[in-house]
């Protein structure tokens, strides 16, 4: 029998794209890699990241190794057969550990577009701005994907599901997210309309 040093040991192994994966399992639903990946384009992608199709099947391996996912082959068609996944027991009560005592790691902020505006000196007025107004645009396209999704029938829960309001809130906080920072970079355009309308002004002659 495993002890407690080992089941930690076994967890900490776990990155978070696989306690991401594990965490889509733990609705109580068998998925395929295909279905997982679907999933998270609609719901982590928001928040954390989707990962890769290969990424997914190589941390499923990781879980079923540790005895946290369990798979098996079904029939899709008269043709071919597919692999579903579902969470173990051992697996939902490490998962459960992680939600309630992992580290709080605090995330981290690497702004691209922030760094340019940073290093703005080197760059034209007009191409600095266009920068700025390409994040603006991309996260407008992303509060538009997030809103669509919180009223999307393919978030892989049943309308009746108690566990989707947890979910739910984070959609919400996606929103409030991509609305801020689409703000933020409307703000920036601002700032830096002000600052070229600052720069055209004519010097003042030096006082007599």
């Amino acid at each position: 029998m495993e002890s407690a040093r080992d089941n930690r040991a076994d967890a900490a192994s776990v990155p978070a794209t696989g306690w991401a994966v594990l965490g889509l399992l733990s609705f109580g639903r068998e998925l395929t890699g295909y279905d997982l990946k679907k999933w998270a384009d609609h719901s982590l992608r928001f928040f954390y990241w989707s990962p890769a199709i290969s990424q997914i099947y190589s941390e499923l391996k990781r879980l079923e190794r540790l005895g946290y996912v369990t798979s098996r082959t079904v029939a899709q068609d008269e043709l071919r057969n597919k692999r579903v996944y579902a969470i173990s027991e051992e697996g939902r009560l490490a998962l459960t550990e992680w939600v309630q005592h992992a580290p709080v790691e605090p995330p981290v902020l690497k702004h691209s577009v922030a760094m340019r505006v940073w290093l703005g000196h080197l760059a034209q007025p007009d191409e600095l701005r266009a920068v700025v107004e390409r994040h603006r645009e991309y996260a407008e396209a992303m509060l538009a994907d997030v809103t669509r999704s919180e009223h999307s029938t393919e978030t892989g829960f049943a309308d009746e599901d108690p566990a989707r309001v947890y979910p739910q809130l984070v959609i919400r906080w996606g929103e409030r997210y991509y609305r801020s920072e689409r703000d933020l970079a409307q703000q920036m355009i601002e700032d830096l309309d002000h600052l070229a309308a600052l720069r055209a002004q004519p010097a003042l002659p030096p006082e007599l």
